[in-house]
């Protein structure tokens, strides 16, 4: 198994970690931890005991991955975001059971210094915007910004705007790629 550690990280016993993944500066992998092949975590990540990180995903400088949370494969955690595994913290009050699941699913973008709310869904290919506050699910491909977070449009697998022309059951194609997407009952839905 091939795996970068740096000297001053500090990965427990008992963490699983894949092939080629890279563990940088000031890194704490919690015991429980799972984390897939071809990941990147930057300098001062801490990553949780229950939790499961998949294949190829990039977590930046000063993010902590707290208990409770799912990183799907390709999946890009910008600079300084934010992971909260319990609704209604209080330092007098023991909620260590009352943790809720966060899934963030393939493909999603984390934008800097974002907050996700703990026990909300991000769905495939979403773009969270920099410094948005998440509290509740988010459709795939949904482009999401504000506090609290809006969508504000669609996004594709490229990371490129879609514009859909107006009305349902329509189509149209990713600038980039050429890829096809289509618009169902409000939702994006990659075809091809």
């Amino acid at each position: 198994m091939t795996v970068t550690i740096h000297p001053s990280a500090i990965v427990d016993e008992g963490a699983q970690i894949g092939d080629n993944t890279r563990i940088w500066h000031w890194v704490h992998v919690c015991a429980g931890a799972k984390i897939g092949s071809d990941c990147s975590l930057g300098q001062n990540v801490f990553v949780g005991n229950n939790v499961t990180i998949g294949t190829n995903v990039k977590i930046q400088n000063n993010v902590s991955v707290y208990d409770n949370v799912t990183l799907e494969d390709d999946v890009f955690c910008g600079p300084s975001m934010v992971f909260t595994n319990v609704y209604n913290p209080r330092s007098a009050v023991s909620r260590k059971n009352e943790y809720r699941n966060t899934l963030v699913k393939r493909g999603v973008t984390l934008g800097a210094n974002c907050t996700i709310v703990c026990g909300v869904t991000i769905g495939e290919y979403a773009f969270i915007g920099a410094g948005a506050v998440v509290n509740r699910d988010v459709a795939a491909y949904a482009l999401m910004a504000g506090v609290p977070a809006k969508q504000i449009g669609w996004i594709s697998r490229h990371g490129a705007r879609l514009q859909f022309p107006m009305g349902n059951e329509v189509e149209t194609t990713c600038s980039e790629t050429g890829q096809h997407y289509k618009l169902v009952d409000n939702n994006c839905v990659f075809i091809g």
